[in-house]
Protein backbone atom coordinates (compact mmCIF):
# COMPACT_ATOMS: atom_id res chain seq x y z
CA UNK A 1 0.00 0.00 0.00
CA UNK A 2 1.37 3.18 -1.04
CA UNK A 3 2.45 5.66 1.77
CA UNK A 4 0.96 9.08 2.15
CA UNK A 5 3.10 11.80 1.74
CA UNK A 6 2.62 15.82 2.36
CA UNK A 7 4.48 18.81 1.87
CA UNK A 8 6.96 18.27 5.16
CA UNK A 9 8.44 14.86 3.56
CA UNK A 10 7.67 15.46 -0.15
CA UNK A 11 11.11 16.97 -1.35
CA UNK A 12 13.06 14.05 0.57
CA UNK A 13 10.82 11.18 -0.68
CA UNK A 14 9.85 12.39 -4.07
CA UNK A 15 12.12 14.91 -5.39
CA UNK A 16 15.74 13.43 -4.03
CA UNK A 17 14.65 9.80 -4.94
CA UNK A 18 17.51 8.16 -6.89
CA UNK A 19 14.55 5.88 -8.30
CA UNK A 20 11.38 6.92 -10.23
CA UNK A 21 8.54 8.14 -8.24
CA UNK A 22 4.89 7.52 -9.48
CA UNK A 23 2.77 10.18 -7.09
CA UNK A 24 -0.90 9.46 -6.90
CA UNK A 25 -2.58 13.10 -5.87
CA UNK A 26 -6.69 11.85 -4.84
CA UNK A 27 -9.04 12.67 -2.53
CA UNK A 28 -10.92 10.01 0.01
CA UNK A 29 -14.62 10.95 -1.51
CA UNK A 30 -13.11 9.84 -5.46
CA UNK A 31 -14.82 7.13 -6.09
CA UNK A 32 -11.70 6.74 -9.11
CA UNK A 33 -9.27 7.49 -7.00
CA UNK A 34 -10.97 4.06 -5.04
CA UNK A 35 -10.46 2.03 -8.13
CA UNK A 36 -7.35 2.70 -8.56
CA UNK A 37 -6.09 1.90 -5.61
CA UNK A 38 -5.73 -1.93 -5.70
CA UNK A 39 -4.34 -0.90 -9.07
CA UNK A 40 -1.67 1.29 -7.84
CA UNK A 41 -0.88 -1.61 -4.77
CA UNK A 42 0.03 -4.25 -7.21
CA UNK A 43 2.05 -1.96 -9.68
CA UNK A 44 3.84 -1.15 -6.28
CA UNK A 45 4.24 -4.89 -5.86
CA UNK A 46 5.27 -5.59 -9.35
CA UNK A 47 7.93 -2.82 -9.38
CA UNK A 48 9.06 -3.20 -6.05
CA UNK A 49 12.55 -2.58 -7.08
CA UNK A 50 12.06 -0.10 -9.82
CA UNK A 51 9.83 2.83 -8.67
CA UNK A 52 8.58 4.33 -5.56
CA UNK A 53 5.04 4.91 -5.09
CA UNK A 54 3.43 7.56 -2.40
CA UNK A 55 0.19 9.29 -2.32
CA UNK A 56 -0.71 12.93 -1.96
CA UNK A 57 -4.27 13.67 -0.55
CA UNK A 58 -5.56 16.80 -2.60
CA UNK A 59 -7.72 17.63 0.44
CA UNK A 60 -5.15 18.27 3.19
CA UNK A 61 -1.93 19.09 0.68
CA UNK A 62 -3.62 22.13 -1.59
CA UNK A 63 -0.27 24.02 -1.88
CA UNK A 64 0.97 20.33 -3.53
CA UNK A 65 -2.09 19.92 -5.90
CA UNK A 66 -1.82 23.90 -6.48
CA UNK A 67 2.43 23.56 -7.32
CA UNK A 68 1.82 20.79 -9.86
CA UNK A 69 -1.22 22.05 -11.55
CA UNK A 70 -3.80 18.91 -10.18
CA UNK A 71 -6.51 19.75 -11.89
CA UNK A 72 -8.87 16.48 -11.15
CA UNK A 73 -8.61 13.05 -8.88
CA UNK A 74 -6.90 10.55 -9.89
CA UNK A 75 -3.90 12.41 -11.11
CA UNK A 76 -0.44 10.51 -11.62
CA UNK A 77 2.50 11.82 -11.72
CA UNK A 78 5.46 9.70 -12.58
CA UNK A 79 8.99 11.70 -11.36
CA UNK A 80 12.49 11.02 -12.40
CA UNK A 81 15.49 13.02 -11.29
CA UNK A 82 13.31 15.00 -8.99
CA UNK A 83 11.35 16.49 -12.17
CA UNK A 84 8.00 15.68 -13.70
CA UNK A 85 8.52 12.79 -16.49
CA UNK A 86 4.89 12.33 -17.49
CA UNK A 87 1.17 12.16 -16.17
CA UNK A 88 -1.79 10.35 -16.24
CA UNK A 89 -5.11 11.47 -15.20
CA UNK A 90 -8.13 9.29 -13.94
CA UNK A 91 -8.23 5.83 -13.45
CA UNK A 92 -6.15 3.48 -15.13
CA UNK A 93 -6.40 -0.27 -15.67
CA UNK A 94 -3.38 -2.91 -14.30
CA UNK A 95 -2.43 -2.80 -18.04
CA UNK A 96 -2.02 0.49 -19.08
CA UNK A 97 -0.95 1.67 -16.04
CA UNK A 98 2.11 -0.73 -15.88
CA UNK A 99 2.43 0.16 -19.54
CA UNK A 100 2.89 3.21 -18.81
CA UNK A 101 4.96 2.97 -15.58
CA UNK A 102 7.78 0.33 -18.14
CA UNK A 103 7.25 3.38 -20.82
CA UNK A 104 8.62 5.74 -18.08
CA UNK A 105 11.01 3.97 -16.63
Amino acid sequence: MAVRVSKADFEEKVLKEALPVLVDFYSDSCVACKKLAPVLGNAEDDYEDKIKVYKVNTNFDVELAEQYEVQSNPTLILFKDGQEKDRKVGALKQADLNSWIEEQI
